[in-house]
């Protein structure tokens, strides 16, 4: 039987000139060595793999971070700290805290360049990697819709009306139930203490994104470094991973198995049960 909520929590890292604090969602046997580390989105928090780490948990311990500026995790002063170096020594810390040689990766959006940095890594603690609609070439028309949104710092007179801006910026996680963004919101749209309600993350972790280019050199460099197992699963109306890219992440480096998911577009959830079996059968796959 699987808990319905997960434990909360943390780990000190270091960043230049001081220290923050890293929070991430325990589900499971704390024990357990068979680790999967799930990582969020841009904007999102841990929570958002509620559903998946609840089915995991019964085989697996789940470990969800909330990264930098998000959910629970310290916001830092020096708003350039929030990049994916940071976030790649960051998990680098809580994978050494929780006391395993390796994890399996699965990384959605940001989560999976963190995963794909550090799996190029000599040495990477990743036993396998999931990237969920990301890869070493981003798009350019879904860079710009990012940009235009990321760091907003709307204010909602309720849960509903937050809701409601969710289900508008994330119209490409494709077709939900009501219970199903609920979920997803439930940890975005939080009550602050002059009761209004905000999106739960520091609005600078746009700063960084916004200053750099969007034709960003592709990280092929590195998506070849990659030695251990790896899956990429493509939202099939992507507007941030091309076709193109996701098919020439199948032919070199690590040679990606490939999963689209019909009637999304940027990202699958892995809420709904056929995207949550995708991930089971990503674990069970041979090395």
């Amino acid at each position: 039987m699987t808990a319905a909520e997960p434990e909360l929590r943390s780990v000190t890292c270091a960043h230049p000139g001081g220290l923050h604090r890293l929070a991430y969602w325990q589900w499971g046997d704390p024990d357990n060595p068979s680790v999967v580390m799930c990582v969020h989105g841009l904007t999102r928090t841990g929570r958002d793999f509620d559903a998946l780490a609840q089915r995991l948990s019964a085989r697996h311990r789940v470990v969800c971070p909330d990264m930098i500026g998000r959910g629970a995790s310290d916001r830092v002063a020096d708003p350039m700290l929030y990049q994916v170096p940071q976030y790649v020594a960051d998990c680098v810390t809580l994978i050494a805290r929780l006391d395993v040689p390796s994890v399996a990766w699965v990384g959605t959006s940001m989560g999976g360049l963190i995963g794909l940095l550090l799996a190029s890594l000599d040495g990477a603690p990743l036993a396998r990697l999931l990237l969920n609609d990301v890869g070493p070439v981003l798009t350019l028309d879904g860079l710009s819709r990012i940009r235009d949104y990321v760091g907003a710092d709307p204010v909602f007179a309720s849960f509903e009306e937050g809701e409601a801006r969710v289900r508008e910026l994330a119209a490409g996680f494709g077709p939900l139930t009501d219970a199903q963004w609920r979920l997803l919101t439930r940890h975005t749209v939080v009550r602050r203490d002059d009761g209004t309600w905000r999106l739960h993350y520091d609005p600078r972790i746009a700063e960084p994104f916004r200053q750099m280019p969007l034709e960003a050199p592709p990280l092929w460099p590195l998506y070849d470094r990659i030695a251990c197992p790896t899956w990429v699963v493509r939202g099939a109306e992507s507007d941030l991973l091309s076709e193109a890219t996701a098919e020439e992440m199948t032919r070199r480096g690590p040679r990606a198995h490939r999963v689209d998911v019909a009637g999304v577009g940027h990202a699958p959830t892995f809420i709904p049960d056929d995207q949550i079996a995708i991930v089971e059968r990503f674990l069970a796959a041979p090395a």
